[in-house]
């Protein structure tokens, strides 16, 4: 069906950061209508893009297709600025191939002209409430928040080219599963067509130019993230429903949930896979982390993770937010050694490089003849740190990677080289 290359949770760097590629989640059964999801065109607008993370991280669909780009300008995410290079929401009518906007944008350009997708939504995060007339200075014509923007009222002879009528269904529903009205949508159309020099430079008018109903989806700025994300999806689900695209999702649609899942089980691997990391309840700096020189790879399960070295560390980022900072010692890298015996509990296993392993109340490392097996912050009075049960009232607490203080880092090397870590999380309790 398709020639392009589909990334499902992995995300390469360049070594600085700053050539961060946006991801992009085909979801579906090939047959049906299909949806196109586009999140944080803006930087500043984490409502939109997580709403869009959520999507590609906890939907199933059974019918229909759902296209997920969570993260188009990522290097603004994580900057946490409304474009990082410019607005890239106003570089769709003409942009230079100089800009550093070029690849994202024809990139995004390419997947909106695909003969499979049959509609476009834009997430966005806006001031206030965007309202017909003028009720107050957060409610009135000049803001953007709570609405479902539309180019124009018809696009002619193309499915779903009703613009205005099948926003205003939608928007019906949806208004009902709010309980405050003064938190309801609101329809906003821009009437581009007539002259609007502005928004004729942004994507969703690029999409109508070519025959490709678009909306823009407007969660206000007046709510803190995870309420932003739930009224995204709110709207989504919606139209996702009469496009009669059949999906499930493994949380109940509501804040509290949404609050709760968003930086949840978010896993980031790092150095060709030599190092795995826990991201929940990381501690703000990590020292001593070894790296290869010139060289920085990661792959995580949360599309919005990214590494960025910040002079002489790297930050890692879930969207906008630094989780923590990566304080790294250099060493040459070693790809002799694929896995470790451990007893784990009393139960003999044979543990991958780069995994982490869940212990209740010791585990042993069995001796590796050639190798050296440092258990960073173990100590009991042994020289040894393999070939003894080791709990963890035999860690040093200021040693974990966790504010908590349950897990610890055991890395291996082959003289000077580095040949991989596994991560240790002690059961709390």
């Amino acid at each position: 069906m398709k020639n392009f290359l589909i990334l499902i949770f992995l995300l390469f760097s360049s070594l600085y950061g700053e050539n961060l590629k946006f991801n992009f989640f085909d979801k579906g059964d090939k047959k049906g209508n299909t949806i196109l999801i586009v999140g944080g065109i803006q930087g500043d607008e984490p409502g939109g893009f997580s709403a869009a993370s959520l999507l590609a991280r906890f939907y199933k669909v059974s019918n229909g297709n759902i296209w997920i780009v969570p993260n188009l300008n990522f290097n603004s995410i994580v900057s946490s600025s409304r474009g990082k290079y410019g607005d890239m929401n106003r570089k769709f009518l003409t942009i230079k191939k100089s800009d550093p906007d070029y690849e994202a944008v024809t990139r995004i350009k390419e997947l909106i002209l695909k003969d499979e997708v049959d509609l476009i939504l834009n997430l966005h995060d806006g001031s206030g409430f965007y309202r017909d007339n003028y009720i107050d200075f957060l409610r009135n014509p000049n803001r953007w928040g709570q609405s479902c923007i539309f180019d124009q009222s018809n696009l002619n002879g193309v499915p779903f080219g009703n613009l205005e009528e099948l926003a205003t269904a939608i928007i019906e529903i949806v208004n009902k599963k709010i309980p405050k009205n003064k938190n309801s949508f609101a329809l906003k159309n821009t009437k581009t067509n007539l002259g609007d020099k502005e928004m004729e430079k942004t994507l969703t008018y690029f999409a109508i130019r070519n025959s490709k109903p678009a909306f823009g989806i407007e969660a206000s700025k007046s709510f803190t993230t995870h309420f932003r994300a739930y009224y995204h999806l709110l709207v989504v689900e919606e139209f996702m429903k009469m496009l009669n695209i059949e999906f499930e999702k493994s949380f109940e649609l509501n804040p509290t949930k949404i609050k709760n899942i968003l930086y949840k089980d978010v896993d980031l691997t790092l150095n060709d896979s030599k190092i795995k990391l826990d991201l929940n309840n990381i501690k703000k700096n990590l020292y001593y982390m070894p790296f290869e020189k010139n060289s920085l790879s990661f792959e995580s399960n949360n599309p919005l993770t990214a590494v960025v070295k910040r002079g002489s560390s790297y930050g890692v980022y879930i969207g906008n937010k630094r989780f923590t900072t990566l304080k790294p010692q250099y060493f040459e890298n070693d790809d002799s050694l694929e896995s470790l015996s451990i007893d784990i509990d009393g139960a003999k296993q044979e543990v991958k490089i780069g995994s982490v392993i869940d212990v209740n109340s010791s585990f042993k490392i069995d001796s590796i003849d050639g190798y050296r097996v440092n258990v960073i912050g173990f100590t009991n009075g042994s020289k040894s740190e393999t070939g003894v049960f080791i709990k963890r009232k035999n860690f040093i607490k200021r040693y974990s990677i966790d504010k908590s203080g349950y897990s610890f880092r055991v890395e291996v090397y082959k003289g000077k080289k580095f040949s991989g870590m596994v991560l240790v999380r002690f059961k709390k309790g």
